[in-house]
């Protein structure tokens, strides 16, 4: 039996353990965000250890910014604990109820997904996140992260397995995967028999990996290729704050914006205004002939740079003839997470939102919002771009699966 295997073993243990252990789950919860406050100098000098060997291996400013935790980081992990303690268990809750013409009494119940696996890359909050609401929702889990955050995990995931262990609850509950190689993730992949499901959290090349070669079953996350268009009625100056916003705030998220669609018939006014706030974090624009010919200081966009999730302070940007071209070039180059119109059109509002067919349409808001915290989930344990069985921010009610239970008096068929 392989370590994997071990770690399988004991989590198909835990989770029979947390499918009936109600309120303690709650408990462990509350209990993970004090221990994880009072030990904040702990898991800053963990990761401390990570954001040295990362810059020493040359990782990018963006990559960076998503491995290095802060104490008001920490704090927010913490919160973001609390805020799933806060939410209804969502085990147990009937769904749907009838009688039979033959008496028999169905109910459709929600119940744990078991053993929940995930594989993610250099974000150190997914562990507490991906932990509570597994936790919450009555799976126990096994993590996999990236090389880089590797000691950060490692310092999370032990106050987590405390802090199950200080309810009572099995601390194999939450595991987390030592082995950072190739190799685990391959042997993750094909673990029938212990792995319920399956969650790849990072970039294209590990979300195709193992959307292509799991054997358990998997939910596709958030490579984020996320559009803004400019209608040619918009506010340009709310659009300006909008790509701001979507682009700069936090370039390396996969709800950051990669695209600026803007409309023929503004276009002159607006690619200036947007260009000059760009400029103030020194984000790169690569655009068509028509946006270079506006903004002299942008590089011609290759074909490649529309399909892009840059992560980076990079827009590709293109001039379209009408909302019509606009959900096409969507339709086209999207990866089917977040996309933003600005106008005060309400008709053509109303036409992009039933067009496009992204896991979240915005209306004159940022695309940053796609985030289970933001959205009222407590937080997330990823962002689903396909539409089976979850689509968008996935929380607690996205991580449980169902049963039917049938009640009867003798009844035979």
């Amino acid at each position: 039996m392989t370590q994997l295997q071990k770690m399988g073993a004991a989590a198909k243990q835990a989770a029979a353990v947390l499918r009936t252990a109600g309120e303690k789950k709650r408990e462990a919860l509350l209990k993970a965000a004090e221990i994880l406050r009072n030990e904040t100098e702990k898991i800053l000098a963990a990761n401390a250890i990570d954001v040295k060997a990362a810059k020493e291996n040359g990782m990018s400013e963006s990559l960076l910014d998503r491995l290095t935790l802060t104490a008001a980081r920490v704090e927010g992990m913490a919160k973001g604990i609390e805020d799933v303690a806060a939410l209804r268990d969502p085990v147990g809750r009937v769904l749907s109820g009838e009688t039979r013409p033959n008496g028999l009494r169905i109910e459709k119940i929600t119940v744990p997904m078991g053993v929940i696996g995930i594989i993610y890359e250099a974000r150190p909050n997914v562990t507490s996140d991906a932990a509570a609401l597994c936790l919450m929702a009555g799976s126990a889990v096994i993590l996999r992260g990236g090389k880089e955050a590797f000691h950060s995990n490692m310092a999370v995931t032990a106050l987590m397995q405390e802090a199950c262990e200080a309810v009572g609850l099995p601390k194999e509950s939450v595991q987390l995967v030592e082995d950072t190689s190739r190799a685990s993730s391959v042997e993750m992949m094909g673990m029938t028999g212990y792995l319920d499901l399956l969650i790849p959290r990072g970039g294209a090349g590990l979300i195709r990996a193992v959307v292509e070669n799991a054997k358990v079953p998997v939910i596709e996350t958030g490579v984020g290729n996320c559009h803004v268009y400019v209608d040619k009625d918009a506010d340009l100056e709310m659009a300006a704050e909008i790509v701001f916003n979507g682009k700069t705030s936090r370039p390396s998220v996969c709800n950051a914006v990669e695209t600026l669609l803007v409309h023929r018939e503004v276009a002159e006014k607006a690619l200036p205004m947007i260009a000059a706030r760009l400029n103030e974090k020194h984000v790169e624009l690569r655009g068509d002939s028509e946006t270079c010919r506006i903004l002299p200081e942008a590089k011609p966009a290759e074909e490649a740079d529309y399909e892009t999730e840059f992560l980076d302070y990079i827009l590709a940007v293109r001039v379209v003839d009408s909302a019509e071209a606009a959900v096409g070039h969507i339709a086209q180059y999207s990866s089917g997470h977040s996309e933003c119109i600005v106008t005060n059109s309400l008709k053509t509002a109303e036409y992009f939102t039933a067009c496009v067919d992204s896991a979240a349409v915005y209306v004159n808001a940022s695309t940053r919002f796609t985030d289970g915290g933001e959205m009222g989930l407590g937080a997330e344990i990823g962002i689903s771009t396909q539409k089976l069985h979850a689509r968008g921010p996935m929380g607690l009610n996205e991580i449980v699966s169902y049963k039917y239970i049938v009640r009867g008096s003798g009844q035979i068929r």
